[in-house]
């Protein structure tokens, strides 16, 4: 039998909320004693923690991994070892790829690729309508079977109502998940920046934030007619969440996520039409950032996420209105996350409930909390060890981060899968 004891550990529960000290036992890959002081054992390995933090691995819902089709961007061995460097133990993975992954055998090579190369779980979705091209359900079923843990066409919005209201009916009947992008693909079309004085100065393209809330209101009332379990990837804008608290009020399958760089970065990190601050959906004003981080914490919406979306420097030196949108955040999810919890806008229970429960529970997985029987996906990490971020270390093979020069908190000390140490 292997045993990892974790000893002087501070131990982040986002279960009962707690951040407390203590010790905890891992016995093959699982966790099996949580102690309030540490004990003197022999036999186990020993892991002194130093009074460091230890909580769940992170889950991070929404990570594009390149294979296959664009490989030169990021493989399942890159994004394994970033997500390991950044305290994500489970990565899920979109099927936004070369081609879409909308039939079983393009899902089992991605499965088994992932198998051989990344050391982290992958746990991958498949495409709602083949070829995202929002004409065609998949075969959902079949996929199902094949591993699939959520369906979704990405930032391809189905615009045609009936074929989306089918594939929830379908997937109601399932019990699948599907997962959508907010954004009104007629106004969203060709916009660069969101509407506002910043966009007007400087002469881009611009969408309202009003494109959110039509959409999240049309899926909302699909999913009144439907009764199907649904996941909004992104909520950005303050105006989109009445909406969404009323639909939780009474009572439908909704949660919703929010990704990193909005709930940290604002419109105008932009300023000189920086390539690396385009986003999908564009950054919000401040108002809106704020106002979903006091959701968050609320627990209006549930999930963060990176979002993380590698693009090559081709693709990224541009002119801002041409320039690929998204930035990878797999190794700066954690510490740009710390940065709401280091201006006191939300605590680290709450902030790895975000992180690691929420997501655990809506995809039906065990992990994500610090609970005997759980698997030991574990981060350990300094919330209080300041750095500046160099794009050149990170382990993604695009470098495309708009946190390139920050000054940031947290490092990320070692983290297991099932008791098996990935990193550090």
């Amino acid at each position: 039998m292997s045993k990892i004891l974790f000893k002087n550990a501070r131990l982040i529960d986002p279960v009962a909320l707690s951040d407390s000290n203590g010790a905890l036992l891992v016995e093959n890959g699982v966790i099996t004693t949580i102690y309030d002081t540490s004990p003197d054992m022999t036999g186990p390995t020993i892991v002194e923690c130093d009074g460091k933090c230890l909580a769940p691995g992170i889950i991070d819902i929404g990570v594009k991994v390149s294979e296959p089709g664009e490989r030169h961007k990021e493989s399942f061995r890159s994004a394994g070892r970033a997500a390991a460097a950044g305290g994500v133990t489970t990565i899920v993975t979109r099927p936004d790829t070369l081609p879409a992954i909308d039939t079983p055998e393009t899902l089992e090579f991605v499965e088994r690729r992932a198998q051989e190369d990344a050391p982290v779980h992958v746990l991958p979705m498949a495409a709602l309508t083949k070829g995202r091209e929002g004409r065609e359900m998949t075969e959902i079923g079949f996929l199902q079977d094949a591993g699939a843990v959520a369906f979704t066409d990405c930032d391809r919005v189905i615009t045609n109502t009936k074929v989306f209201s089918r594939a929830l009916t379908y997937a109601r009947s399932l019990d699948a998940l599907v997962i959508a992008h907010v954004q009104d693909p007629g106004l969203s079309e060709g916009a660069s920046v969101t509407s506002g004085k910043f966009a007007s100065l400087r002469g881009l393209p611009a969408v309202s934030a009003m494109a959110e809330r039509m959409a999240l209101d049309r899926d909302i009332a699909l999913l009144e007619m439907t009764g199907a379990k649904y996941h909004a990837d992104q909520i950005t804008t303050a105006r989109a969440l009445p909406a969404l608290e009323r639909a939780k009020r009474n009572g439908l399958d909704i949660t919703a996520g929010v990704g990193i760089h909005h709930l940290t970065l604002n419109d105008m990190d932009v300023a000189d039409y920086r390539t690396f601050f385009k986003l999908k959906p564009p950054l919000r004003c401040e108002e809106d950032r704020l106002a979903t981080v006091q959701a968050l914490a609320d627990g209006l919406i549930d999930i963060i996420s990176s979002m993380h979306t590698p693009q090559d420097e081709e693709s990224k030196r541009l002119p801002f209105e041409e320039a690929a949108s998204g930035a990878v955040g797999l190794e700066t999810l954690l510490p740009a996350a710390l940065r709401l919890y280091h201006e006191g806008m939300i605590d680290l229970p709450r902030l790895f409930r975000a992180m690691s429960l929420n997501p655990a529970r809506r995809l039906g997985l065990s992990s994500g909390r610090l609970h005997e029987g759980a698997p030991a996906d574990l981060v350990l990490f300094d919330p209080d060890a300041p750095f500046v971020l160099d794009r050149a270390s990170l382990l993604s093979k695009s470098k495309n981060t708009p946190f390139d020069g920050a000054r940031l908190q947290g490092k990320t000390l070692g983290t297991w899968v099932n008791g098996k140490r990935v990193f550090g």
